[in-house]
């Protein structure tokens, strides 16, 4: 595959000031920025939670952490599933925060250049899940770490976003990036030194944090290679998502309802954000056209692109 020069070194086309860079970004209201929205928000109040505790000298703020970390003691988890997904959003410190979602922007961005914002929610998510499901398991299988599963416990995005930058290294490996101090790199020998770094750093003292992000690896490899077999994993768990969202929502009548027809039926404003999102697919599917012509658009692009001309 081939790409333009602005498009293989990581130019994105941004204004030149950082800070405009950075207001153009969230003013996209997309999925990517959502999530690092909700990453920094949810630091800020734990590290606000952290300081007020502090001043009345309570220790609460330990079991604050305990409530939403994932523990690889399985009887902690199955007592608290909901730590496989709270783990993922909770960081430690500022440069523990600062560096993954770095990593969340550069890879994101890329990510959604060919991909879509729901694969990406999805792919954030399951690696997440993955990595932590990963981490639990090793912890109880290799007698290496019997002394300390019991206590052990993970957090950060970390596992997500090597699920996020192994799934796009392999669905365009000839992307480039280009380094500080290195020049351009593809994108696909990032992906395989973080992996083998991961793997020959499971002996040192962030051994559960390695091996999540083992499993997010792992996890964004599987959802490639299931795309190269017209699967989509993403698709289940996004409408699992759904249904999920559905529960909470206040509105009385079941906006899923299928007609006699076999047709779903939508409300109004279902529809229209519904016709709205296919038109801005079919407007990036359009400019990618444009960029790097109609041989770099994937299997599910082109269908998607035959089935809205259809229409």
């Amino acid at each position: 595959m081939r790409f333009s020069d602005n498009r293989q070194y990581g130019s994105y086309g941004n204004p030149a000031s950082p800070w405009e860079r950075i207001k153009q970004f969230f003013a996209e209201n997309n999925i990517l920025g959502k999530l690092i929205i909700i990453n920094v928000a949810v630091w800020l109040i734990l590290l606000l939670a952290d300081n007020i505790l502090w001043l009345f000298q309570s220790s609460d703020y330990q079991y604050i952490i305990s409530f939403i970390a994932i523990h690889s003691n399985l009887h902690h988890l199955l007592f608290h599933p909901w730590t496989l997904v709270t783990y993922m959003f909770v960081h430690e410190g500022f440069w523990h925060l600062l560096f993954n979602m770095l990593w969340l922007y550069w890879f994101g961005k890329i990510f959604l250049e060919y991909l879509t914002e729901r694969q990406l929610l999805a792919i954030y998510l399951l690696g997440g899940i993955a990595g932590g499901l990963f981490y639990v398991l090793t912890f109880n299988i290799f007698p290496s770490f019997g002394q300390i599963y019991y206590f052990s416990y993970a957090i950060g995005a970390s596992a997500s976003v090597m699920a996020i930058l192994v799934a796009i290294s392999l669905y365009v490996p000839d992307y480039r990036m280009n380094l500080l101090l290195i020049g351009p790199v593809k994108i696909y020998w990032l992906a395989i030194f973080f992996f083998v770094y991961d793997l020959l750093s499971i002996k040192s003292a962030n051994a559960g944090g390695h091996l999540s992000h083992i499993g997010g690896a792992l996890l964004g490899w599987f959802f490639v290679y299931s795309l190269h077999r017209g699967r989509d994993i993403t698709l289940g768990f996004s409408a699992f998502l759904e249904w999920v969202a559905g529960l909470f929502s206040r509105r009385k009548k079941n906006t899923f309802n299928v007609s006699s027809s076999g047709r779903m039926k939508f409300t109004d404003e279902e529809y229209n954000q519904q016709k709205h999102d296919n038109q801005q697919r079919i407007d990036e599917i359009l400019d990618k056209i444009a960029k790097s012509g109609y041989n770099s658009l994937s299997k599910e692009e082109k269908d998607f692109l035959f089935r809205s001309s259809r229409k």
